[in-house]
């Protein structure tokens, strides 16, 4: 590597440690939300389809519009930005779906969790492996297991759908309190990437 390149290296880094200092709170509130979702859903015993369907199209919804402003604000330092874009887009279009689908069966409230799963842990997937190459980017490995995560969980829904609306609730719900912890510690990350990096106090 030459010199000029590791200093473009070292202030591509800086300027996305920067970004993580002033967006950390966007990925923490996707891992509160998520926790906050699967709680609901593990603590709702009598929970019916309609019920769940609102409560995750309100968690999808916030999660897109969360994972979107992240990737608009990394968008000039970070190539991978694009990844967490349609992410967020996914998510987003998911929830929406939940919302105006006010008929929906638990067996297609299962597909449209699984394929919103499936997609959005493919690109959280993608966007984590660009992240990577950024040595001060330290979370990255614990984002691209929460996409791994994500996948395997809308997989599971997609290809061995479970039956009754219980077994629905908890493998979402634990799935969401996994995946939600995943994204809080992710968040303590960046910001302490940011601290040690004295970009933040």
């Amino acid at each position: 590597m030459t010199a000029e390149s590791a200093n473009n290296f070292s202030t591509g880094e800086e300027a996305l440690l920067r970004i993580g200092k002033d967006l950390w709170w966007a990925v923490l509130l996707r891992g509160v939300l998520a926790v906050i979702f699967g709680v609901v859903a593990l603590a709702w015993p009598g929970v019916t389809v309609w019920a769940l369907v609102v409560v995750f199209g309100a968690y999808a919804i916030v999660d897109g519009i969360s994972a979107i402003i992240r990737a608009v604000s990394s968008r000039k330092v970070e190539s991978g930005w694009v990844w967490w874009l349609l992410g967020g887009v996914v998510s987003l279009v998911a929830g929406i779906i939940a919302f105006v689908w006010p008929e929906i069966t638990a067996l297609a409230a299962v597909f449209v969790i699984g394929i919103w799963a499936i997609m959005g842990g493919i690109l959280e997937i993608a966007g984590s492996i660009r992240l990577r190459k950024l040595d001060g980017a330290a979370h990255w490995g614990l984002l691209l297991f929460a996409g791994i995560v994500e996948l395997l969980f809308g997989l599971v829904l997609v290809f061995s759908p479970v039956s009754g609306i219980l077994s629905i609730v908890w493998l979402i719900g634990v799935f969401a309190l996994l995946f939600g912890i995943l994204f809080v510690v992710s968040a303590f990350q960046v910001r302490s990437a940011a601290k040690k990096a004295g970009i933040v106090s």
